[in-house]
């Protein structure tokens, strides 16, 4: 039987087209996707955000209202209609893809009534500092979700449900109200980012949240979720709405947080308090391949795995290359130089530790145009499908067996699988600088090997204690697959 390493796809970036048929690509994409070899999609943020269809979703407005209802201009959401998210939904599943819904619940946008509200202005460099004595005033505060009215919840969400807001410019912190313990210590205290910040020592707010996810799951089926922005909100929460949620659909959903920072011991530090619940996302490793792919022939190639989620905790590790915030023009813009990715990528698919997860831009190609600072953009990021696929295939059919690696050089680094009695063998060899070679060892004696990615037409054969000297291409990765 064929043994499956999983591999997830987040199936959107940040430009994705606002013109309503994703969902409907997505019901006719399903099977293509399943076929490369891929188990999961991560999708977008489901439900009706303050922008309308301009919206990618994080700006949350109605969690309810999965485009469904007339809000905000528009029924249908940037990716299309709840009707059309069902079939999509059931698309996937019926070709074997678990579905991941992206869920935001640290704040709320675009609300609909202004309230008055004693507030303080809040020290943006230090949040635990006020910046003025209480005073009154009126803040967009209050949602009544008046083209859903009482449909699927009753709720209608007030200042008090929140401990701090954002407009012109100040962040306004409510009269009694204090910052979550437990987030991440960026500005003295991290709870607040954007929007109407939600206050979980709210029982109604915990109570609504709780019920919400039962309510999304019983009406979709999805069989886990990327939670965003979990720094700012405080950790133990997690751990009582994930067992919750596992306990009423008595399914062991995934869950991957997004977590955000370069430095492994604030993800492991998380990890401890949520006490393992969920995967986070390995930021430190998209950051050295980030700086990888910038510093070319400079960087310690060695050192590629140090400091990482999935070479300290590779059980909880989602490993990335891209996302939609590195992504160019975007909020937490790291791109990975085109030259790089297929390294990257070989090094997140053909290992067997981590659970990856491909970029859509990356595999598909991405063009978009925006504005930042001042200046128009067009962007263009190139499609490396051609070469994901490779490692798709080579990740089900080669990354099995006991495993050598050599991670022992500047410029050239590698590994090996030996393979078992139903899986080839492999060697996997890479460098940052000119054409290389490395004696590796496969198991494998006088053993032939081609290299799949074509940059060699010429097969090398082991010795007869199963080493070879396998080469790459300078600023490349070659793939050596058992004859």
């Amino acid at each position: 039987m064929k043994q499956l390493r999983g591999t997830m796809m987040q199936y959107f970036h940040w430009y994705t087209s606002n013109e309503g048929t994703f969902w409907v690509d997505l019901e006719e994409a399903a099977k293509a996707i399943s076929d490369a070899g891929f188990t999961a999609v991560w999708l977008p943020p489901a439900y009706k955000g303050m922008g309308g269809i301009n919206d990618v979703g994080y700006g949350v407005y109605d969690l309810f209202d999965i485009g469904e209802f007339d809000q905000k201009g528009t029924v249908r959401t940037k990716y299309g209609t709840k009707k059309e998210y069902e079939a999509a939904l059931s698309s996937a599943h019926d070709n074997g893809l678990q579905v991941y819904a992206d869920v935001v619940l640290n704040h709320k946008m675009g609300a609909d009534d202004k309230q008055n509200v004693l507030v303080s202005v809040v020290d943006p460099q230090n949040r635990n500092r006020n910046l003025s004595d209480l005073f009154e005033k009126e803040l967009w505060t209050a949602f009544s979700f008046p083209g859903r009215g009482d449909k699927y919840s009753s709720m209608k969400w007030q200042w008090w449900h929140f401990d701090a807001t954002k407009e012109f410019g100040n962040i306004y912190k409510m009269k009694d109200k204090h910052f979550e313990t437990h987030v991440d210590k960026e500005n003295d205290n991290y709870d607040f980012l954007m929007g109407c910040d939600l206050d979980f020592d709210v029982d109604q707010v915990r109570g609504e949240v709780h019920y919400w996810g039962k309510w999304y799951l019983d009406t979709f089926k999805v069989d886990g979720f990327r939670i965003d922005a979990i720094k700012h909100i405080r950790s133990f929460f997690f751990k009582y709405w994930l067992d919750d949620m596992r306990n009423h659909t008595n399914r062991n959903l995934f869950a991957v947080g997004e977590y955000w920072s370069p430095d492994i011991s604030q993800l492991k530090n998380y990890i401890a308090e949520t006490e393992g619940r969920m995967h986070l996302f390995d930021a430190p490793l998209h950051y050295n391949f980030h700086y990888a792919s910038k510093s070319g022939s400079n960087y310690d190639m060695g050192a590629i795995l140090n400091n990482t989620l999935v070479k300290e905790i590779p059980y909880l590790a989602v490993t990335l290359v891209e996302n939609h915030d590195t992504q160019p023009l975007q909020s937490l813009e790291s791109l990975v130089e085109a030259w790089f990715k297929p390294l990257a990528y070989a090094i997140i698919l053909l290992r067997n530790e981590g659970y990856p997860c491909v970029f859509c831009a990356d595999y598909f190609g991405a063009n978009y145009s925006d504005r930042k600072d001042g200046i128009d953009y067009e962007i263009w990021m190139s499609s490396h499908k051609w070469i994901i696929d490779l490692f798709l295939e080579a990740r089900q059919n080669c990354t099995f067996g006991k495993r050598h690696d050599y991670f022992d050089h500047r410029h050239v680094i590698g590994w090996t699988f030996e393979g078992d009695n139903e899986h080839k063998s492999m060697a996997v060899i890479m460098t940052n600088f000119h054409d290389e070679s490395k004696w590796m060892e496969t198991g494998k004696p006088f053993t032939r090997y081609r290299d799949i990615t074509s940059h060699f037409k010429e097969e090398i054969q082991t010795n007869e204690w199963g080493w070879g000297p396998f080469k790459t291409k300078g600023g490349s990765v070659s793939v050596w697959v058992e004859v």
